[in-house]
């Protein structure tokens, strides 16, 4: 484990001297709130190394260097995410073995069934729910750490060989640097996340009830450092939402005394707004009908789409989602521009 500033120097200095980076990351989601980052893997041509982020060592000369570097990942989205939200970090440039495997069409594209049948290695399981914020970390899950990295090279090497083999190394190219971009942009705080799955039955004093219920759930799990949901689930809090839109405010038999309190005087301060500061309940209207031109527009796109699919043995949504569908049946040269290059290129007339 890299842990002081010394041992970043020295790791760097390592992994200039390295054709190729392997990089993979461990956070505690399920054990803390928010998330932290709690483990950096790396693998190079010299060997594997587990790099310390709750140690005291300053990452800043390693994180610039892995920036400036090609990175090699496997189902890159969570570890730059976390990577961006906990240390600003944006990657320039990624191999994603997840996306190859997709591309290439293969039906299963997890890192442990990409290790096993294209290596003949069988990587073992259980570590995927630990705890990484955990010092120190035991042997099975050192292990588990390793394997993450430490056969990403060669995987890329047999994977990059058969894009190259079937003319979609381009199209590889384009997704990863997609998912760069989308993932160095900081995602915005969604003022309505409260709105849980199942709210929208409610009457608007029951949506302000369950309103004031998350806003309580959320701010003890702050202070717990505990997912949202270990401290109280969905399901508790729109019944007691359900409930309180009822008139009636006895709570459920499974919330425990600790919480009582807390969950009473959400409920009150929820019941003594007026009308006009409650919530107001989302809508659902019907879809606008669509013109018949339209939709012959959209079923000839889809049909092409799904030819295409067929033809090069991919799953159809990597060429075009539904919407996607839809936007180019709408104004194809303004949707074709969002797309990838390649999407646009196989969905032409």
């Amino acid at each position: 484990m890299i842990v002081d500033d010394a041992e970043i120097a020295a790791l760097v200095a390592t992994l200039q001297r390295s054709p190729w980076l392997a990089l993979d990351t461990e956070a505690d989601s399920l054990h803390a709130y928010p998330e932290k980052l709690c483990l950096i893997q790396i693998s190079h041509s010299g060997g594997d190394v587990l790099v310390d982020p709750l140690s005291p060592a300053s990452l800043a000369p390693l994180l610039a260097h892995l920036s400036a570097r090609e990175l090699i990942l496997h189902g890159a989205d969570f570890d730059l995410r976390l990577l961006r939200r906990t240390r600003g970090f944006v990657a320039s440039q990624i191999f994603d073995t997840a996306i190859a495997a997709q591309l290439l069409g293969r039906p299963r594209h997890g890192l442990r069934d990409l290790v096993r049948e294209l290596l003949g290695v069988e990587l073992q399981k259980g570590s995927q729910r630990a705890d990484w914020a955990r010092r120190p970390l035991s042997p099975q899950m050192l292990t588990y750490a390793v394997d993450d990295t430490r056969y990403l090279s060669p995987l890329r090497d047999q994977l990059d060989a058969q894009l190259h083999a079937l003319g979609r190394q381009s199209w590889h190219r384009e997704a990863c640097a997609r998912l760069v971009k989308t993932c160095s942009v900081p995602s915005a705080a969604n003022p309505e996340a409260w709105r849980l799955k199942g709210s929208a039955q409610l009457d608007p004093r029951g949506l302000a009830a369950l309103r004031e219920l998350w806003r309580w759930r959320e701010a003890q799990a702050l202070e717990r450092d505990r997912p949202p949901y270990f401290v109280q689930s969905h399901e508790v809090l729109l019944e007691i939402a359900a409930r309180a839109a009822r008139g009636d405010l006895t709570l459920p038999a499974v919330v425990k005394p600790r919480d009582r309190r807390g969950l009473e005087e959400a409920l009150a301060r929820a019941l003594a707004l007026p009308d006009e500061a409650l919530p107001v309940r989302e809508s659902s209207p019907r879809p606008p009908r669509i013109a018949r031109e339209l939709q012959l527009r959209m079923e000839a796109v889809r049909a092409r789409r799904d030819q295409r699919a067929a033809d090069l043995a991919i799953d159809a949504s990597l060429i075009a989602t539904k919407s996607e569908i839809a936007a180019l049946a709408e104004d194809w040269q303004r949707a074709a521009a969002a797309m990838m290059p390649w999407q646009s290129e196989l969905l032409a007339p």
